[in-house]
């Protein structure tokens, strides 16, 4: 009897409940925005990927998510106007447990407003600079203040360096991407291994391999050992920034040769290789814009430069950007005239084939 009549009463009662949905809408929202707020860096692009070759990673997107979130909109997104530049991070692990320190290759993706070719610009970690809360120090010492101890931020590392690098290049850094060596290495055995044309042959310090002048196809071990090699080099990290490029332009030409970028399940299964090895910070700008600008390019094989640098300077051996072509270069930057600047300077250019 006594069940009969709260059944009763819950009827009589019923309309006047508010309907659930607006609530369980608005908890939703508040949700996606406190995660993203959470996760600013997200595993969200293969282009990054492509061209940054250097830096580290969160496995957010999968395969099975490829409808889930604002990531993949149901309308494609309408490609931006103007030059874009875009901030890679490639971060040795050492051994990764994780251990990352030091931003040790630090390149700035330059994409000119008149679409013709992406730039890549090698900015030299030992390149003294003012890093906020550490004075006047080295480029690759930004990543470390901002991470800190005991366990690194990748975020925090992400965003003093992107600070340094925007106060020293004077351009807006669009998006960005750190990558540790261990997501490279998935990456490139991921396409099946990545050609590399060396002008000069190279011996690992570490393994005591021998990379010979020329072109070689190399694997994803063998990709990161020719990348962490600086010791025996004539030009020390400046020529490991060089074989970076050069390691960049032969997964981008892959990547092409296999459909990659234009391929969602192909470009799914290349971020998912990556895992934890690749984070991309795109709160500036969408993934899906940067995607959208691939058509427009055309040629998406980048041009390597090196911001100009004077010789080592004291026992710290640091580098300071060479007054007179340093400045006119980072005007060219600014200016969106890197195309009259390379024709200026020819040798400026680092041949990546």
């Amino acid at each position: 009897m006594i069940e009969d009549d709260l059944r009763a009463a819950f009827t009589r009662h019923e309309q006047l409940t508010p309907s659930t949905g607006p609530v369980r809408a608005a908890i939703d929202r508040l949700a996606a925005t406190r995660r993203r707020r959470r996760q600013r860096f997200q595993a969200a692009g293969v282009a990054f990927a492509l061209l940054a070759a250097l830096g580290v990673g969160v496995p957010q997107l999968r395969p099975d998510r490829a409808e889930e979130g604002p990531l993949l909109p149901a309308r494609p997104a309408a490609p931006p106007s103007g030059a874009l530049n875009v901030l890679l991070l490639g971060v040795d692990g050492f051994g990764e447990n994780p251990s990352y320190r030091l931003a040790d290759s630090v390149l700035l993706l330059h994409v000119p407003a008149d679409r013709s070719r992406p730039y890549l610009i090698s900015l030299p970690r030992d390149l003294e600079v003012t890093v906020p809360g550490r004075g006047v120090d080295k480029l690759n010492s930004a990543f470390y203040g901002g991470a800190a101890e005991p366990r690194p931020d990748l975020d925090a590392g992400y965003d003093l360096t992107r600070r340094v690098v925007t106060d020293l290049t004077g351009v807006r850094v669009d998006a960005g991407a750190v990558l540790t060596f261990s997501g490279l290495r998935r990456i490139t055995d991921a396409v099946d291994g990545v050609e590399v044309c060396l002008p000069d042959e190279v011996r690992s310090w570490h393994t005591r391999r021998v990379f010979p002048a020329g072109c070689q196809q190399l694997d994803g071990a063998a990709s990161v050992d020719l990348l962490r090699q600086r010791r025996y080099l004539p030009d020390g990290a400046i020529d490991r920034d060089r074989n970076a490029q050069r390691y960049v332009a032969g997964l981008v030409r892959r990547a092409v040769a296999q459909d990659v970028l234009s391929n969602p399940v192909r470009l799914a299964a290349l971020l998912s290789a990556a895992g934890e090895g690749l984070t991309v910070d795109d709160d500036g700008l969408p993934l899906t814009g940067l995607v959208a600008v691939l058509p427009e390019l055309r040629s998406v094989d980048p041009v390597g430069l090196s911001l100009p640098v004077g010789p080592p300077v004291g026992d710290a051996s640091r580098l300071q950007l060479d007054p007179k072509p340093g400045r006119a270069f980072l005007a060219a930057l600014r200016e969106d005239r890197l195309a009259q600047w390379v024709e200026q300077h020819p040798e400026q250019v680092n041949r990546t084939r």
